[in-house]
């Protein structure tokens, strides 16, 4: 189990690096969007389509791969004033509603996704396909999130320190 651990804490440190690229390819543009305007008065698309681009994919993997159970904000007045075997129950209902959701919903997605290798963006044209892949990735880590949960829930594991719902940073 270790080695799993091990493995797992690799891929994560990864999924922050590619957070943490696609954030500075975000600033890059920006900036260079604000100069190309502010100082040389030359307006630029590509900057502009970039920005947008990055900040979607990276709202999007961040969520799937880089933010952690505990640093999610929630409403969570009713599961912190329960006791620890109701919360189980809750945890185990809402894992599977979610992975029952967004499975039912991945062949739509899919079929979505795929039909939109007809169109482009506007100035760096990259195909839309392309762009929307990032919500098939989306969609398949918070499965794979949901299914751990669901796992270490119905195995009845104790919670990890710091894990205390009163004392996290939720509404």
């Amino acid at each position: 189990m270790d080695r799993i651990a091990m493995i797992g804490r690799w891929l994560y440190r990864r999924a922050e690096n590619i957070q943490a690229l696609m954030l500075g390819v975000m600033f890059f543009a920006f900036m260079a969007q604000v100069t190309l305007r502010y100082l040389f008065n030359f307006s630029t698309g590509w900057s502009f389509e970039l920005t947008v681009v990055m900040w979607l994919w990276m709202v999007l993997w961040g969520a799937a791969f880089v933010v952690r159970e505990e640093e999610e904000i929630r409403f969570d007045l009713l599961y912190g004033s329960v006791r620890e075997s109701v919360r189980r129950i809750f945890t185990v209902i809402t894992s599977l509603a979610l992975i029952g959701l967004y499975l039912f919903s991945l062949p739509a997605i899919l079929d979505y996704v795929l039909f939109m290798k007809v169109q482009s963006t506007a100035y760096l044209k990259i195909r839309f396909d392309y762009l929307f892949s990032i919500y098939i990735l989306f969609v398949l880590g918070v499965v794979c999130r949901y299914v751990w949960i669901l796992w270490t829930a119905l195995r009845n594991r104790p919670r990890k320190r710091g894990d205390d719902p009163k004392a996290s940073s939720t509404l």
